[in-house]
């Protein structure tokens, strides 16, 4: 009979807990069962410990959700090829992307000062690259703040758009119906103009991006 001595132990070891792994798990429910399941209280579970924990590293939820903010912007990859303005679109595209995948992030980031490592990061670069546009630093530091803006609006948009998921379709009829049925004597632009305020898709946004940067550069700050 072996003498080895047996683990009383029923479980495998907890992992360490760190900023970073309770993240992670914010990140795995958030996605998982929604915004609604996301506590303090719910990330302690799926870690196996106690709330009072996770407070060591994470002062409370909006801390949780400011820092699964900040990790996800550091999966943006830094654009490359093509010119200054070709590779901002690329790192606006890019970052609504990530951001709009995570429901409930974008609504962090706005009224928000960006202070943390990676959202400080992506403004450095957004910075940079409208310098290489000849943009003077006045201009340049506002420009960035409204395209900042643009970029978590578009982002909690296309997120509830996501979290609709099957339902957008019926969604988006049941809006075009409700445009079909207004009355022409009080809302004459609305109803003339219908189907092109509802539609445009993608070229909608390539649009809006473009108008954007165009009026930046024609809008020096005086």
């Amino acid at each position: 009979m072996s003498s080895a001595p047996v683990s009383r132990r029923a479980r495998p070891a907890k992992a360490p807990l760190s900023r970073d792994v309770i993240v992670e798990t914010g990140l795995r429910i958030l996605d998982r069962d929604g915004l609604a399941a996301l506590t303090m209280r719910r990330v302690a579970q799926d870690l196996d410990t106690g709330a009072a924990s996770l407070y060591v590293y994470v002062a409370n939820r909006d801390d949780l959700m400011a820092a699964m903010l900040d990790h996800v912007l550091g999966t943006v990859p830094e654009p490359t090829g093509g010119n200054w303005r070709d590779r901002l679109t690329a790192l606006i595209d890019a970052t609504i992307a990530v951001m709009s995948k995570h429901e409930g992030l974008a609504l962090v980031a706005l009224g928000a000062v960006p202070t943390s490592p990676n959202t400080l990061l992506l403004i450095e670069r957004m910075l940079g690259l409208l310098a290489e546009g000849g943009l003077d630093e006045r201009t340049n530091s506002w420009a960035v703040d409204l395209i900042y803006l643009y970029i978590t609006a578009q982002a909690a948009e296309q997120s509830a758009y996501t979290v609709k998921g099957d339902v957008e379709e019926e969604y988006i009829a049941d809006i075009e119906r409700k445009f079909a049925a207004l009355p022409t004597d009080r809302y004459p632009m609305i109803v003339a103009m219908r189907e092109h305020i509802l539609g445009g898709g993608d070229a909608r946004e390539v649009w809006a991006l473009r108008a954007l940067i165009n009026g930046i550069l024609a809008t020096p700050v005086e």
